[in-house]
């Protein structure tokens, strides 16, 4: 091979090289690049270590179910994701359903503005976002808003990004993010004039759990909304293609276990709440929310391929090219589960604690 030869070869690597990370592959007006992949907190020759150890949670599923033992479970998953969350898919961790002639960017943030719309805040008024991620719905709710919205995530890592986001974005006058367990949350009784929480809650073992730390910490006659995950009405525990899908979501997702639609607002009366409203924001009208997921299929083989190269480099730690393949195959059974109509994740419901509250 000649010498021009090996100039013209080394060049077009380099350009499609260059192409895949800084074209195609980046993602920095999401906030993320696919040369900055990560372990989140977990340093990068225990990555792997972690992905393994985050799948041996489910060879002990009762582990999984216990208030203690969830932390360590959720936090080990978010480590693993976040970076390749924002660098795929955005800051807001979550679905919405898809707007004709709308971005999906857009999409999401007129599903965060309705949630604080349902809750009738004021500008001023100080509330909760339980589950905040790296703070996508903070920002957008508190912009629209003009509330002060305190977001608490059991991940170090997210809150770090959250705060650098909320300064890049000049919001971090009306955006707190607290690290903490939404289960026992380092906030006063009744310090709250709202809450709301966007596919965050189902985390949670027992959802009762967190449902009564919201409550305790909201004032009286306040609101809280919640998009919940949820099977639904459609689902069939002894179709054995129905438990592959709903199981698939779970381990690919940190869920200790997915709930039924009809058990949401009974636990929501059970900790005392008023339940005021009650919508599943994913049937018709609303067109599909997994039509992102299956258009991103090409943009999936484009960035393991980058993902892949990353790592043979040894700019990305190794393990991350599991935990994207990982990712998704669980949007294979996200797409499944919507076009099936057997699972949802934006079961709404809109609470009030009652003026006299035990």
């Amino acid at each position: 091979m000649d010498s021009l030869t090996l100039v013209c070869t080394f060049s077009l690597l380099a350009g499609g090289l260059y192409w895949f990370v800084c074209v195609l592959g980046s993602a920095e007006q999401k906030g993320k690049r696919a040369m900055d992949l990560s372990g989140g907190s977990i340093s990068r020759e225990k990555v792997e270590d972690n992905y393994n150890q985050y799948w041996s949670f489910f060879r002990r599923p009762k582990e999984i179910e216990k208030k203690e033992k969830v932390p360590a479970f959720v936090d080990t998953f978010y480590n693993l994701v976040t970076d390749i969350y924002e660098w795929g898919w955005g800051q807001s961790f979550h679905f919405s359903p898809s707007i004709p002639g709308k971005s999906h960017k857009d999409a999401s943030r007129l599903h965060e503005e309705m949630a604080v719309d349902l809750i009738n805040v004021k500008p001023g008024d100080r509330i909760l976002d339980a589950g905040c991620g790296v703070g996508g719905p903070m920002r957008a709710i508190a912009a629209h808003s003009k509330a002060n919205v305190v977001g608490i995530t059991i991940n170090e890592y997210q809150v770090n990004r959250a705060r650098m986001h909320n300064k890049k974005a000049g919001l971090d006058s009306l955006c707190e993010v607290v690290c903490g367990n939404f289960l026992e949350m380092p906030f006063s009784d009744n310090s709250f004039d709202g809450a709301y929480s966007i596919e965050a809650t189902c985390h949670a073992p027992k959802l009762e759990e967190v449902y009564s730390e919201i409550y305790r910490v909201m004032k009286p006659e306040s609101l809280f909304v919640s998009y919940e995950w949820v099977t639904t009405d459609k689902y069939d525990g002894d179709n054995s293609e129905h438990r592959e899908v709903i199981q698939g979501i779970e381990r690919g997702n940190a869920l200790p276990g997915l709930r039924n639609y009809d058990q949401i607002a009974e636990i929501a009366k059970k900790v005392g709440f008023e339940v005021v409203k009650e919508k599943d924001l994913a049937i018709p009208p609303s067109k599909p929310w997994w039509s992102r997921l299956k258009m991103g299929r090409i943009a999936y083989w484009r960035n393991h391929l980058l993902v892949t190269v990353l790592t043979w480099l040894g700019i990305a730690p190794k393990g991350v090219v599991d935990v994207h393949e990982m990712l998704f195959v669980t949007a294979d059974f996200l797409t499944r589960g919507g076009e099936s109509g057997i699972f949802s994740p934006m079961h709404m419901i809109l609470c009030r604690k009652p003026a006299e509250s035990s």
